[in-house]
């Protein structure tokens, strides 16, 4: 698939602030099944300072700084992108106490980072017994991990107005109600207490408009789902949003432990009072 992605953030300040710096991770990455063309860039105001990184996952991560006197800070990011199939599962997978047991002895970082606990999301008890409805004695990964995916889909409601950042994943589990960001937690939470390995991703989703309806500017959004390491295959991308296998019309942005790694902008700034934020999201799709 290949696409034109539009991503804008906006914040609008009560009171002037007068230093501002940020890291934002607005420049999609490259993956084996995404590769990504140049970013067309607009800060307002300009910054004095821009510079680009890779921060400790692979992701881009860009640094700006402003001491130009400002109650509005605009971040527009255009980049055209191409998206790949995935290669197909395979027919048979390890059981996942199999592959729990050989995690568990493995030293490579880039596995072994995405079983520990992270800001948002704590191994415990009540995450391990949510994970063992799908995950029993015996059971292929893969098939334990899809059906995991299908649990969430099937019997939690998606709730905008329900969770905040600070909502815990206990109050998602009790409720069963959330939003993508959640459910990505809440299937991660539950894949590391049994054991396994998995990332939080962040990315977008390309939004339909009703049959005979225009499509709108900036009603796409942004989007959040999760991956478990399967040994010997490679990152299996789980929607459990949608209950689906997250494949080439799920462009990425960036992954990390959980949201706090990926969040597309944060910084420290001197005033502004308090804030508005505004989003714009398009996915536009392109002709082959």
């Amino acid at each position: 698939m290949n696409y034109k992605l539009r991503h804008t953030t906006r914040y609008h300040y009560s009171a002037p602030v007068t230093l501002c710096h940020s890291e934002a991770r607005v420049l999609p990455r490259k993956t084996p099944h995404q590769q990504c063309g140049a970013s067309e860039l607009l800060i307002s105001p300009a910054p004095q300072v821009q510079r680009e990184r890779c921060d400790i996952f692979g992701n881009r991560v860009l640094y700006f700084a402003m001491e130009e006197v400002h109650q509005t800070l605009d971040v527009t990011v255009v980049t055209p992108l191409n998206t790949q199939p995935l290669a197909a599962l395979p027919s048979v997978s390890p059981t996942w106490e199999s592959v729990a047991q050989q995690l568990s002895q493995d030293n490579r970082f880039d596995v072994q980072l995405y079983r520990l606990d992270s800001p948002f999301i704590r191994r415990n008890d009540e995450l391990a017994d949510f994970a063992l409805s799908c995950f029993t004695p015996g059971r292929p990964l893969i098939e334990a991990a899809l059906a995991l995916n299908e649990l969430i889909h099937t019997t939690f409601e998606y709730d905008p107005s329900f969770t905040t950042l600070a909502t815990p994943l206990s109050d998602v589990l009790t409720n069963r109600r959330g939003v993508c960001q959640d459910f990505a937690h809440l299937a991660i939470g539950a894949l590391r207490s049994v054991g396994l390995a998995a990332r939080y991703v962040s990315g977008y989703l390309e939004t339909q408009p009703p049959t005979g309806q225009p499509r709108l500017i900036g009603a796409d959004a942004s989007h959040a789902w999760l991956a478990t390491w399967i040994p010997h295959w490679g990152w299996l991308a789980l929607d459990p949003t949608n209950g689906a296998v997250a494949g080439e019309q799920h462009p990425v942005l960036a992954w990390g432990r959980d949201y706090a790694d990926v969040a597309p902008l944060k910084g420290v700034m001197n005033g502004g009072g308090d804030h508005r934020l505004e989003v714009e999201v398009d996915v536009m799709p392109l002709a082959s």
